[in-house]
């Protein structure tokens, strides 16, 4: 017998039955059979019934192949009639043979002949006159008696279930949950153990963890006189199982049974290799095993529960690393809505940065650093993020935005920062002359009302729902460092303050393999000298006020090498158009005219001229360091002098340069002469010996095709994929969320592409430049640093194409390391 087969229920109890449990007598049907039964070809029942015994009570139950993918409800005391019911009222009592023939009625009535559940609710006492009412009922709706004929019944029963599974509706959800389209359905027919009569008779489930934390804890309930589990919908006559102060358990009642279901547990676990809950049945004080499921657990829990059965020697470490999704370490990173929590959603928009945050809200950067400052939690809430938000989106505890996609600006910082981030709420509408937020169903929220940010599911909440707070317990280290003796590819960090490089240390980052320098100049006092340099008129000019901002920028990298000792920083110099600096309303426009000191009008000419029709393809990353050297000077002697202030503390660093959007050999040659000749200036002023690499940010079409030449001056090339998605699509990946969703359902793109690399299109280009890049250069380094760098189709991409590394935002590192190691594993088990 086999899940593929049978489905996994009837897998699991056949085991059972073989490590020696008391489970009844079961019978499997396979998917085959189940599927000639909903077409209307019933197995012969008597023979199916014949090794029941005379008379026989049976149960009947789903066997998915997966239990995650459900099925039908179970059906229990099936071949109850009239007969039956005078047989066991002189063994069990008259009232326990009544409450089971009337259960077996409703649940009749409402799963195989569909009737209203209304009219057929169990009475408080179960007699012959509740009886005759029920069956009256079930005769006067559907125009004929109840079934009497225990073949009959059942045949009804399995048709029933074969049927329902095959319906759209069923077919939808276990489609939802990853089941294929054409999956099997077996069924399970046991003998029924009762659970109601004489002695010590009833029911329960046991689990062996805790669902929440997967901890050692048994938990769950026994209800006498009752059957399937009943125990768990009737908390206030329910025991508990283990001694509990609050009120009488199953091991003072029934010890002996209590004993054996903690043997079976760790039987169970020992044989079956995972943690199980049993559901049992104890019928005049004999127990009896109906069924043992795999334990329903948190994130959390399925780490700790992979972690624990490989130290216990029950899996190997390999296999408790590929049992846990790395989709459940980004949940443990970040605190989470309360799953039982109720959700009061004011609008929806893109899940862009995990976790869940409640503050109040505030519609600017200036209001989220007051309402920092007074120590009150705050959401910003923009219509779409500009660097000058920075500030604010670290004070903020979470970010929400009506415009962008998975890697907007608001998205990809948010995600840097480990705060939650909601982007392309398009359905949010902000009012700035009341002051607060409209949501899609015209309700108002004034600025300074709490709500909620569930950055992994989307949702923005009213008001404080309760929180599950992150755990990186030792389990989830544990787990980390198995999976790093498995992978096979690097994995850094992307980061840009000391806040973010403790973060990659604190996970385990190899590195910094894209450090954005210009989220250094938008402090206050760096970006008052920002516009100064850009307002200077001449070379020298904006050398002296660039001289300004060399101390800072020194301090910013010594803090970073500081952090990172012993690993490599990839430090990507300046890259975005100099308007991001200068202020687009009139009443900034007038605090710079009287910052410069110069006439409103000369400022605003000055700003327009450097305004771009499409700044993004414009004067930025190289096209800057060419035409404003200066820029890149200073940030070179920064980096250098940071360099020699670290090795003079003992601290070895392995610092890379790397140059922007580069489309062009000649752009190489240039930068590395400039850079070439700051290194050597510093050299000789501060009398010090040191190395770096020098290295080129893949982000064009062109820079892709012509890496041969390219790498002949470069030591590394690391593939921005947002930028080289953005110009291979020809698409603004900060627009692409008003369509995207379109275009996705209508099969024009199988996934949006700045969430999922796009393999077939900006994939080709990469490896063709991945190909070209070692034919100029066989030892280059090849990396990507953009957003999908974290994500599992550009990891086996990198894998396949051999590159050394990818660099992702710091909250990801660990889902990166799990996931390069669970396709390490998965070629190797294919090998």
């Amino acid at each position: 017998m086999s899940a593929e087969v049978h489905g996994g229920r009837a897998k699991c109890l056949q085991r059972l039955i073989r490590m020696g449990m008391p489970v009844p007598r079961t019978m499997a049907l396979s998917f085959d059979v189940v599927h000639r039964i909903a077409q209307g070809h019933l197995p012969d029942m008597e023979a199916l019934l014949a090794p029941f015994g005379e008379n026989p009570l049976v149960s009947v139950r789903p066997s998915s192949q997966d239990p995650d993918w459900g099925g039908p409800g179970a059906i229990l005391n099936i071949g109850m009639n009239d007969t039956r019911l005078a047989e066991m009222i002189p063994v069990i009592g008259e009232w326990a043979a009544t409450a089971v023939y009337l259960r077996f009625v409703q649940s009749y009535a409402i799963h195989v002949a569909r009737l209203d559940p209304e009219e057929f609710y169990l009475p408080d006492v179960p007699d012959a006159v509740s009886l005759r009412a029920m069956l009256d009922t079930y005769e006067l709706e559907t125009d004929e008696p109840f079934p009497q004929d225990p073949a009959t019944q059942l045949g009804e029963v399995l048709r029933s279930m074969a049927r329902a599974w095959d319906g759209t509706t069923a077919r939808l959800l276990r489609q939802a949950k990853g089941a294929p389209v054409d999956a099997g359905l077996g069924l399970v027919v046991q003998k029924m153990a009762l659970g109601v009569g004489h002695g010590e008779c009833g029911s329960g489930v046991i689990q062996y963890v805790d669902s929440a934390t997967g901890q050692p804890q048994i938990t769950g309930r026994y209800l006498g006189q009752s059957q399937g589990r009943e125990a768990l919908g009737d908390t206030d006559s329910a025991l508990y199982l283990t001694k509990d102060p609050r009120g009488p358990s199953l091991e003072e009642r029934c010890p002996e049974p209590f004993a054996q279901l903690k043997e079976y547990g760790e039987l169970c676990r020992r044989k079956l290799r995972e943690e199980m809950q049993v559901e049992f049945t104890i019928d005049d004080g004999t127990l009896h095993v109906l069924d043992a499921v795999r334990v329903q657990r948190s994130s959390r829990a399925s780490v700790a529960i992979a972690v624990a059965l490989a130290e216990d020697s029950i899996i190997p470490r390999e296999e408790a690393v590929l049992r846990v999704e790395p989709s459940a370490l980004s949940e443990l990173l970040h605190r989470q809505i309360d799953p039982r929590a109720t959700r009061d959603v004011i609008v929806s928009g893109i899940p862009a940065s995990p976790g869940a945050a409640t503050g109040r809200i505030v519609l600017t950067a200036n209001e989220a650093q007051a309402s920092a400052a007074r120590g009150e939690p705050c959401v910003l809430v923009r219509r779409e993020t500009t660097p000058e938000d920075i500030r604010g989106m670290h004070a903020a505890q979470a970010v929400l935005t009506m415009r962008g996609g998975v890697t907007s600006h608001a998205a990809v910082i948010g995600r840097g920062l480990g705060v939650p981030c909601i982007v392309g709420a398009s359905d949010l509408v902000i009012d700035r002359k009341r002051g607060g937020i409209i949501g899609r169903d015209g309700r108002r929220f004034a600025v300074g009302d709490l709500i909620t940010v569930d950055g992994t599911t989307g949702q923005v909440l009213a008001g404080s729902p309760p929180m599950l707070e992150a755990a990186l317990d030792g389990a989830f280290q544990t787990l980390l460092a198995w999976a790093d003796d498995f992978r096979d590819i690097g994995v850094r960090a992307n980061a840009d303050t000391p806040a973010d490089a403790h973060t990659a240390q604190n996970f385990a980052a190899e590195g910094i393999g894209l450090c954005r320098t210009e989220h250094m100049f938008f402090d206050d006092e760096r970006l008052g000298v920002m516009r100064e340099m850009i307002f200077a008129e001449s070379s020298d000019d904006r050398r002296a006020v660039l001289d300004r901002l060399l101390p800072m920028q020194r301090a910013d990298f010594q803090a970073l090498f500081a952090i990172m000792a012993g690993k490599n920083v990839c430090v990507r110099l300046f890259d975005p158009p100099l308007h991001e600096f200068l202020p687009a309303d009139k009443a900034g426009l007038r605090d710079l005219a009287e910052q410069m000191a110069l006439p409103l009008a000369a400022v605003t000419e000055r700003v327009n001229a450097l305004r771009e029709y499409n700044p993004m393809l414009g004067m930025r990353g190289v096209r800057l360091g060419i035409a404003i050297p200066e820029i890149y000077d200073m940030q070179a002697r920064a980096i250098f002098e940071a360099l020699i202030a670290v090795q003079s503390q003992g601290i070895t660093i392995d610092v890379e340069i790397m140059i922007p959007l580069v489309s062009a050999m000649r752009e190489v040659e240039l930068m590395r002469a400039r850079i070439d000749g700051v290194a050597n200036a510093v050299r000789a002023k501060k009398r010090a010996v040191f190395e770096y690499h020098l290295g080129v940010m893949v982000e064009t079409p062109r820079g892709a095709l012509r890496a041969q030449d390219i790498a002949e001056h470069a030591e590394f090339l690391s593939f921005g994929t947002n930028d080289l998605t953005q110009m291979t699509y020809g698409l603004s990946r900060d627009d692409a969320g008003r369509f995207m969703s379109a275009y996705v359902q209508q099969g024009v793109y199988a996934e949006d592409p700045f969430h999922t690399l796009d393999i077939e299109g900006v994939g080709e280009l990469v490896s063709l430049g991945a190909e070209r890049g070692r034919a100029g250069r066989p030892d280059v380094v090849l990396a990507i640093c953009g957003e999908h760098g974290g994500s599992r189709s550009a990891i086996a991409f990198c894998r396949e194409h051999k590159f050394d590394y990818v660099s992702c935002s710091p909250f990801r590192v660990p889902v990166a390391r799990l996931t390069a190691a669970q396709l390490a594993l998965q070629e190797r088990m294919n090998a």
